[in-house]
């Protein structure tokens, strides 16, 4: 059985990452991909599917873990009867490779480690062929399955023919260091030479506080916030620019349920607020390189856009259910790609438009393609704009005119005007005036109930959605305006689940799925925002405390949260629950800055 999703912590090289349990175990590792299929899979079934466990041999051992100060590199103190080790996990940054290290250092008294290697390359479809490689190393072991091929140096591994796994049990004492090195490499090459691990070690280090501490981070709630952006670059392909929604497939948002997503692939909506958050603090870099992505991904016609890509720009995403895989605790299916990448939701376009808007606000120079692609799109928005869609939350259902969707729209005229009126680029700013105006008009004839004063999730319904939230965060309406604090208490009424946020009422049938998920961080992020753009400074920062405070112990949160259970829940770690705690953060410190002029 998986343990509890908050009992992980990730490691990653920012090509893929790895899920490292509180009891030692990597449960969840895909190579060399975030997409890749999975060479660890227990965390969606048991340790039969894949699993690399060190940990003391004691089972009455305990362990506190922390990361070594702002970095991916996790730190794991064992406490043992007869002495304390501490194993180091990391994945080391920038050589182009994909390896997982482990040391073991002895602090006190001797300590007896067990290891256990189970490989199982494509999500447990393919038990390797392993064999002894002294060639390599005196204790080198290579595993080889198809295209999959992984070597491992250290303590000597043993067969186990009862769980088709390896195992070795050595001793490490006060002062004694050992080191056990995984490398993933296509099956039909020679595997690579060894690593220098402490070069690594210290390099990659280096790297990940160099790039932690290139910005300025709002006061409070600082150490949340810079592991926050940590987990944003984490989540983001070195090589590609894309940025990946979750690094995990499958996780429940319903425990024993069957929403379960593949979270492994670029949400343009998730990409650009991503980039949002990365922009205003500081981090040009990254935006030039996630557009130069963009630009890849959606060259074309802007009519084959796709609310989501593979990590190189792939567009091709079909899903499907694996059978090799039981499901996280049981909750099936398991899936693989994702069939809403077929949908279209109009939101995109407004946060596409938003997200250049602050590249081109900070400096981002426009180049000969960013440009004429934004007229591009603002041009099929002209003749589509009001086309129903499937929403921001991937409606499954059918597609009907959401409110949330509509107003993004206008958000991306709005963006058009304000590029060629305040920066002189070439595009027809009057007519997109007369369509931002005009979709304005709508939305308050057709989107919004008088009755009730606030605005709805779709035209001709009377419920509300989170995602109305963002109304204000875009400018359409301020977040003091009569209507958006009518929208606020009926969101508080309807939605708020033991102080925190639900996306909107499954029972009201609207998404053509099972009922049934629990509060969405995201969007609990959201209502501190909208708490502190509207003078309700001391509820912001409540509510804001007690997010914080449902991170696990090393800062790392999922999508949803159970507040019965009180226990993580869904596809982890979330990039749009760790973006969505970045501006929170930064809404908080604009409101006490403004309170004490």
């Amino acid at each position: 059985m998986a343990l509890p999703i908050e009992d992980y912590a990730i490691i990653g090289d920012c090509h893929t990452a790895a899920l490292v349990g509180r009891d030692g175990s990597i449960d969840w590792l895909c190579l060399p991909r975030f997409d890749s299929a999975s060479t660890f899979g227990a965390l969606l079934g048991t340790r039969e599917h894949g699993r690399w466990l060190l940990a003391p041999s004691d089972e009455n051992s305990t362990s506190t873990r922390s990361y070594v100060d702002d970095t991916f590199l996790l730190s794991t103190i064992w406490q043992t009867p007869t002495g304390s080790v501490e194993v180091l996990d990391a994945m080391p940054h920038g050589d182009r490779r994909a390896d997982v290290i482990r040391r073991i250092r002895g602090i006190s008294g001797t300590v007896e480690m067990r290891q256990e290697l189970a490989i199982r390359f494509g999500y447990a479809d393919a038990l390797p062929w392993m064999r002894q490689t002294p060639e390599h190393g005196d204790h080198s072991v290579v595993g080889v399955a198809g295209p999959d091929a992984v070597i491992v140096r250290g303590p000597r591994l043993h067969a186990r023919a009862d769980i088709h796994a390896h195992e070795s049990v050595f001793t490490v004492a006060e002062g004694e260091q050992v080191d056990i090195v995984m490398t993933w490499f296509p099956s039909h090459r020679n595997p690579p030479e060894a690593v220098d691990v402490d070069e690594q070690l210290e390099a990659t280090a280096a790297w990940w506080r160099t790039w932690a501490h290139s910005t300025e981070l709002p006061p409070d709630y600082e150490a949340a916030v810079r592991r926050s952006l940590l987990v944003l670059r984490a989540l983001t392909h070195e090589d590609t620019g894309g940025i990946v929604a979750a690094a995990t497939t499958s996780l429940p948002e319903q425990f024993g349920g069957s929403r379960n997503w593949d979270y492994r692939y670029v949400w343009i909506r998730d990409a650009a607020l991503t980039l949002s958050a990365l922009m205003l603090h500081g981090y040009e870099e990254e935006a030039g390189h996630w557009r130069r992505w963009l630009l890849r991904a959606i060259a074309g016609d802007p009519a084959d856009i796709q609310i989501m890509y593979g990590l190189s720009g792939e567009r091709r995403l079909p899903e499907y259910e694996l059978d090799s895989l039981p499901g996280y605790n049981g909750a099936s299916p398991v899936r693989v790609g994702n069939g809403a990448s077929g949908q279209y939701q109009g939101d995109i376009f407004g946060e596409l438009m938003i997200a250049l808007r602050e590249a081109r606000r900070i400096g981002v120079d426009e180049d000969r393609f960013s440009w004429p692609l934004q007229r591009a799109l603002l041009g099929f928005l002209e003749a589509n704009w009001m086309r129903p869609d499937n929403g921001i939350w991937e409606i499954r259902g059918p597609q009907v005119a959401f409110t949330h969707s509509r107003a993004m729209i206008w958000a991306a005229f709005a963006c058009g005007v304000e590029a060629v009126r305040e920066y002189g680029l070439p595009g027809d700013a009057d007519r997109w005036a007369s369509l931002r105006d005009g979709i304005r008009a709508e939305i308050e004839a057709n989107g919004y109930d008088a009755e009730r004063n606030t605005f709805v999730q779709h035209y001709g319904s009377t419920e509300v959605d989170a995602s109305l939230l963002l109304l204000s965060q875009i400018g359409f309406v301020e977040a003091d305006d009569p209507r958006m604090l009518g929208t606020v208490a009926a969101i508080e009424n309807d939605l708020l689940r033991d102080g925190l946020l639900l996306r909107y009422r499954t029972e009201s049938g609207v998404d053509g799925l099972p009922g049934g998920e629990h509060p969405f961080l995201a969007c609990s992020f959201w209502l501190v925002q909208q708490y502190a753009h509207s003078g309700r400074l001391a509820d912001a920062t409540a509510l804001m405390d007690r997010l914080v405070a449902l991170a696990n112990d090393v800062g790392l949160l999922s999508e949803e949260y159970d507040v019965v259970g009180e226990r993580q829940v869904g596809n982890t770690p979330q990039a749009f629950s760790h973006l969505a705690l970045v501006r929170a953060a930064d809404a908080i410190a604009h409101a006490k800055a403004a309170a004490s002029d």
